[in-house]
């Protein structure tokens, strides 16, 4: 018996650096894992309005800077104000039709302990769209 209990008085201790060596595999491991649904939830809400810009923006009855105020809009609602700083509204030929791209430029904070912010650059095309007999 008493090899019994000197074992037992040897692994005390033993969880917690198990516990520590454990987590300082798995903590980076989760940053990185958050750090990358972040950047793709903001590129996709970027995209996103983007793509509801250029469609607001070719409408017949709206021009550029409608479409480049409904981004924006969209990007505050969505996300934060900072997303919405560099937004381009142009003029664009899509498939050989008349259209408008919309360009969004951000980056995106690094998560956690560190590491790199993403920088980000997404489009949205749309077609203009023509309404016959208007205006005439």
């Amino acid at each position: 018996m008493g090899s019994g209990s000197r074992r037992r008085r040897d692994q005390r201790g033993s969880a917690v650096v198990d516990f520590v060596l454990v987590l300082a595999v798995l903590l980076p491991l989760f940053a990185g894992i958050v750090q990358v649904a972040l950047v793709l939830h903001v590129r996709n809400t970027l995209t996103s309005a983007a793509s509801e810009g250029a469609r607001h923006a070719a409408t017949y009855d709206h021009d550029l800077a409608d479409g480049e105020q409904r981004t924006r809009e969209e990007i505050e609602r969505a996300l934060a104000a900072r997303f919405a700083d560099e937004v381009r509204v142009e003029e664009h030929v899509v498939e050989g039709q008349p259209g408008v791209r919309v360009t969004v430029e951000a980056t995106v904070p690094a998560f956690g302990l560190g590491g790199p912010s993403v920088s980000l650059r997404v489009r949205g095309h749309a077609v203009e769209e023509v309404v016959e007999g208007v205006g005439g």
